[in-house]
Order: structure tokens, then sequence, then C-alpha cells
């Protein structure tokens, strides 16, 4: 009780408790399925879409802590490259894990875990903490994503800086205020049901 308390908790964790391996696997099979949904709500940009896979990435960071979070990014990882229509614009295949996305789409699981870890280190609560846990890992995600866009295309860095970063900036600040606005609310939902 005393975790949830400070904060160090997940949400999914103190909704459920340390729940078995089955209730663990439900929680991987929903959240791929969400980021494969908002992997579909897509603005198309080259060489980079706009998506809103960081919102539900951060989201479930948030809610179930580094190594679920991580888990369930790499199982929607495999789902596309088995050829499963999860990626943008219902792409798919092992190939598109390596096309101008890849640093990003492999970043992804980065992002999960730190967003996880951060939530696991007391910044589980209150709308600033989350934002923080939210925001810091998806600025990140661009580390890999340009680096890996520099690397395959014939853009050069400010050029791949321009093209795979500048443009998602603004969204980014609204998608790490979203997710925590969304996970602030389900803290306050679970502490009026207690």
């Amino acid at each position: 009780m005393k975790d949830l308390e400070v904060g160090s908790v997940p949400l999914a964790q103190a909704v459920q408790g340390h729940d078995g391996l089955l209730r663990k696997l439900a929680l991987v099979v929903a959240g791929s399925l969400l980021i494969a949904a908002s992997a579909q709500v897509s603005v198309p940009m080259w060489p980079v879409p706009m998506t809103l896979q960081t919102l539900a990435i951060s989201v479930l960071g948030l809610t179930l802590g580094a190594r679920l979070a991580a888990a369930t990014v790499a199982v929607y990882l495999a789902q596309g490259a088995m050829g499963l229509p999860v990626f943008a614009g219902g792409a798919a295949g092992a190939a598109y894990l390596v096309g101008p996305t890849g640093g990003f789409l492999i970043g992804f699981v980065a992002m999960a875990w730190a967003t996880g870890w951060l939530v696991e280190r007391g910044f589980g609560r209150g709308g600033l903490r989350l934002f923080v846990a939210a925001f810091i890992p998806a600025v990140l995600l661009f580390v890999p994503g340009v680096l890996w866009l520099w690397a395959i295309t014939p853009l050069d860095l400010q050029a791949a800086v321009m093209a795979g970063a500048v443009p998602f900036q603004i969204g980014g600040l609204v998608k790490s205020a979203l997710a925590a606005l969304i996970v602030a609310g389900g803290w306050r939902a679970l502490r009026r049901r207690a």
C-alpha cells in the first residue's frame, strides 16, 4: 500500500494487483492492438508519417510499467514483422522494420520501457509528473529515429532532423499532455472507487 501512496506502482498494477501470467498476457495483447489501431490514425508524410502511436505507447508506459510496456511494443513489432497489417497505413512485413521508420519503431520499445521506468521511480501520479514521464522518452525517441533515417536515406543529418523530428514537436507535447491527463483520470477514478 505504501507503493501506491508514493506513486511508484503503475496504474494497471494498482487496479489489478500482482496478477498472474494470463492477465499480463491479456494486457500485452490488448496493448499491442491499441498500438496497431493508433498507427492507423495517420497523416501521410514522407518519410515518417504522423500517427497516434506515441500517444498509445505513452499511455501504456504510464499504466503498465517498464517491462510490461516494452513487452507490449515488442509483441506489436512481432505482429507486424509476421505480416499482420499493424503498421501505419496497414503496412506489414519485416522489411518495414528496416525502412525509413525503422529507427522509430525499434525506439518505441525503449520509449515504452523508459516511460514505465520513470513511473516506477515516482513519476506515476500527478499531472505534471505524468507529463514528464511521457514527454522525456517521447523526445528521446527522435534519437534512434533520426539517426536511422539519416543512415538509410539520402538525407543529410540536418535534413533528417527537419523531416523526422521538427514537424512532430508540437504533436509530441500535445500527446504527452493527453497521455498524462488520461492516466491522471484513471488514478482519480481508482481513488473514487476506493
